[in-house]
């Protein structure tokens, strides 16, 4: 048995444009059924959703059968924690708030086994290599690994070049919502400033080479933003898809 190749990264990687959306419910259930709708990606939120490892673990193999390809967002970019990660089967990683180039490397290190970095020698013990069923598994992990940064504040967007330099890194994210908050408009992504730098950020990342990422849960800016040449566009979130359709619903029978 070999490992497979991660067909999310090499479209990734070829400038071409994939849609998604995130999970926030931390279910198995909800996740199953994300797959079956026909997105590119699911982001399996670990950083404002309620998920733990096996929360994650569990919404993996109920993606597993399908098409679409799992994307998790860990709470913070801590090395142990990116070890279970990749151990359980993550191949795709979006890491929150990285605003330097040297946080870019030691994330690249974390995700990597040595010489080349740091991650831990246990894959015999893990579903990501069945369980050391995968011959090939210790040769070619690194390399199926597909690593997208968040760049979240004036000082990352600051740092773009230095960060997207990074050898190991293959795509940056421009996170609305954080950023508008660091630039003091916080609540108002839509804010002239927070858009000029965003459009910036993105043409930026562009000329640096690397696949450029966003979220919007407005259509028309998802289509812009997809016009803009971004390849990685978030268009919602479980979460707020159920509560809209909920609280649509009800107010349409209002009680009397």
């Amino acid at each position: 048995m070999r490992l497979p190749t991660n067909d999310f990264k090499r479209r990734l990687l070829a400038g071409e444009a994939m849609t998604g959306i995130w999970l926030g419910l931390a279910s198995p259930y909800v996740g199953e059924l994300a797959a079956t709708s026909g997105f590119d990606w699911l982001l399996l939120d670990g950083e404002h959703g309620p998920n733990d490892l096996g929360s994650l673990l569990a919404q993996l193999q109920a993606i597993a059968p399908y098409a679409s390809q799992p994307v998790v967002r860990p709470p913070h970019g801590e090395t142990v924690l990116l070890k279970q990660y990749l151990d359980i089967g993550v191949q795709n990683l979006l890491i929150p708030m990285v605003e330097s180039a040297q946080q870019a490397e030691a994330l690249v290190a974390a995700t990597r086994y040595p010489p080349r970095g740091m991650r831990g020698m246990g894959s015999v013990l893990a579903r990501a290599s069945h369980w050391g069923q995968m011959t090939d598994y210790l040769d070619r992990a690194d390399e199926e690994v597909c690593l997208i940064l968040q760049l979240e504040s004036p000082e990352a967007l600051e740092n773009l070049e230095a960060i997207a330099a990074v050898e190991g890194v293959d795509g940056l994210f421009i996170g609305p919502a954080d950023l508008s908050a660091a630039m003091g408009h916080r609540g108002d992504p839509g804010h002239p400033e927070v858009v000029a730098a965003i459009k910036e950020a993105i043409e930026r990342i562009r000329a640096a080479g690397k696949a450029a990422g966003i979220v919007t849960f407005d259509e028309g800016e998802a289509r812009d933003y997809l016009a803009a040449g971004c390849t990685f566009v978030g268009l919602g979130a479980d979460v707020t898809l159920l509560a809209e359709a909920l609280r649509g619903l009800a107010a349409r029978f209002p009680s009397r």
